[in-house]
């Protein structure tokens, strides 16, 4: 059976440390990545964050981890990237190529990176885990789960993200007109605002995510 995997990875041991070092502010999202040849990645990526362009490109000009870029798309504080990997890249090869797994997505912020990938099945997940100790790589698991269990598991959500999304329904907070807004939802909840609008925003992706893409591979 199918397995999506929650993982962490040091920024450090992966591509782009030496950018995220200079830019801690500056999120990067990978959308999509693919195996380009058997030594580097060519990963879609979006930064975003309060910094000037310029210096930005400086900085992945400067990056070991980068040969190439170009930038596809701008809007305001946020940029698309086209990239190539070449340094620092072995665990996504070793998904890609030897797994024939898939990067569903990929967060780099601060000193980390979080990656959530599909796997054929549980064997492909554990080979993994038995790669980044050989090659001592400090990959943590975070987040295991089926393509087929309860609902909850085969989207993906927090048990959190979960009970807040059904609590909104229930709410009317979704419904048109609106029954419930969201400083009441939050004062329900006796959470902040912003920590609701947080929270649901993650649980959208994640459902949209596991739903319309996760689901549809699995079949």
């Amino acid at each position: 059976m199918s397995t999506v995997a929650e993982l962490s990875i040091p920024a450090p041991e992966f591509a782009l440390a030496a950018t995220l070092d200079e830019f801690p502010h500056v999120k990067f999202e990978i959308e999509r990545v693919v195996a380009h040849e058997t030594e580097r990645v060519m990963p879609f990526v979006w930064a975003t964050g309060e910094t000037d362009r310029e210096s930005l490109d400086e900085a992945l000009s400067a990056d070991p981890s980068v040969e190439n870029f170009t930038e596809l798309a701008a809007f305001d504080d946020e940029w698309l990237y086209r990239m190539e990997w070449v340094e620092d890249i072995r665990i996504v090869l070793h998904v890609l190529l030897d797994q024939e797994g898939t990067v569903l997505n990929a967060d780099g912020r601060d000193e980390q990176w979080q990656l959530r990938i599909l796997f054929p099945d549980r064997d492909s997940l554990s080979a993994t885990y038995d790669f980044c100790r050989e090659e001592n790589l400090s990959m943590t698991v975070e987040r295991i789960y089926e393509l087929g269990g309860e609902n909850r598991d085969r989207y993906g959500l927090t048990e959190l993200q979960h009970e807040t999304l059904v609590a909104a329904v229930e709410a009317g907070y979704f419904d048109i007109p609106q029954q419930s807004t969201l400083d009441d939802l939050a004062a329900d909840l006796g959470i902040t605002h912003q920590a609701l609008s947080e929270r649901l925003h993650r649980g959208h992706k994640t459902l949209i995510e596991n739903a319309l893409i996760v689901g549809r591979m699995g079949r």
